[in-house]
């Protein structure tokens, strides 16, 4: 029998380790490569809408950290705040992939 891997099955790993992962599209998304100017554009704009909100989610982070004990800060600081920073740095990207997909169409 083959041990299972329980880290596979947790969807907080699951969705850590996708958030840093910029070759991940979201469900559905053209391929860059044969991607139409429409195309583009209503991804450009959902990644914009998405990294708009994660920085809020940051911003947010930010804000309530002043008030915590400093042990519960760090915490966050270890745990929390790399999961989201890394989420809205693969929005970051997915949505420079999709500007220059406009770019090239104009």
């Amino acid at each position: 029998m083959e041990p299972i891997d329980t880290k596979l099955d947790r969807p907080d790993i699951v969705a850590a380790t996708r958030g840093g992962d910029d070759s991940l599209g979201m469900e559905g998304e053209a391929d860059f490569a044969t991607a139409t100017l429409d195309q583009a554009l209503f991804w450009r704009n959902i990644y914009t809408e998405i990294l708009a909100m994660e920085e809020s989610v940051l911003e947010r982070i930010k804000q309530l950290m002043v008030n915590q004990s400093p042990q519960a800060r760090r915490e966050v600081e270890l745990t929390n705040l790399p999961v989201v920073v890394a989420q809205a740095e693969r929005f970051r990207s997915r949505l420079g992939f999709w500007e220059s997909c406009v770019q090239a169409h104009q």
